[in-house]
């Protein structure tokens, strides 16, 4: 089994920055993918980002494209989010997965553990 924990959400205004965490235990995640996800009020969970197991390889939905940074300690078991520039459009719950197997990082199906979710809100 695997535990996520997110944290670091918050209230900002529109221009500002936050970074998630988002902290994994229960077994080693050094080999696994990850990815961050979110999901807005009346919207479908979407993805947002996703890096492989080394940090090496990242991968971002065009909507955050050089807006966020996605990063990851695995000596901390712990990955990263760095959002800057925020919109009102990031609005939303932000989960982190952990990529259990499938084709494609973007899919959400391929996750398998997910943690429970950190709200952002940005004002206008």
């Amino acid at each position: 089994q695997v535990q996520l924990v997110e944290s670091g959400g918050g209230l900002v205004q529109a221009g500002d920055s936050l970074r998630l965490s988002c902290a994994a235990s229960g077994r080693t995640f050094s080999g696994n993918a990850m990815g961050w996800f979110r999901q807005a009020p009346g919207k479908e969970r979407e993805f947002v980002a996703a890096i492989n197991w080394s940090g090496s390889i990242t991968d971002y939905a065009d909507s955050v494209k050089g807006r966020f940074t996605i990063s990851r300690d695995n000596t901390k078991n712990t990955v990263y989010l760095q959002m800057s520039s925020l919109k009102p459009e990031d609005t939303a719950l932000y989960y982190c997965a952990l990529f259990t197997g499938g084709s494609s990082l973007r899919f959400s199906g391929g996750y398998g553990y997910w943690g429970q979710g950190t709200q952002v809100t940005v004002s206008s």
